[in-house]
């Protein structure tokens, strides 16, 4: 009887140790996640970053380009702007099929990139 109890005991102690190491190990795989989705995240803010930085300049420089050909300074500003209120119209009737989706499966993608391998 005392053999079994120690037995028992054994066991529990290895149950016990198993669900630390599961949480352990469930811990670090979520930690890898969420690095690696985070550190993928700052690496196109930094690219988009620079993006933004070079389409501005050419905007206005396209902008002033234009308005010298207009006339008036002024006149190509608002070309421009109205060019983005016409984007931003499209991409506002279109967001989910051009904007969302992608960015849903990308991030899924990155998710369950792991469990493929």
């Amino acid at each position: 009887m005392n053999q079994q109890t120690g037995l028992i005991e054994e066991l529990i102690e290895k149950v016990e140790q198993y669900g630390k190491t599961t949480i352990e190990l469930l811990k670090l795989k979520t930690l890898d996640k969420s690095s690696d989705v985070i550190s993928n995240l700052i690496s196109w803010l930094i690219v988009l970053t620079f993006a933004v930085l070079f389409f501005l300049i050419l905007n206005i420089g396209l902008a002033l380009w234009l308005g010298e050909l207009l006339g008036k300074s002024y006149y190509g500003f608002f070309v421009i702007s109205g060019f983005y209120a016409l984007l931003a119209l499209v991409f506002g009737i279109f967001r989910k099929q051009l904007i969302k989706n992608p960015v849903n499966n990308s991030i899924i993608e990155q998710v369950l990139e792991e469990e493929a391998s």
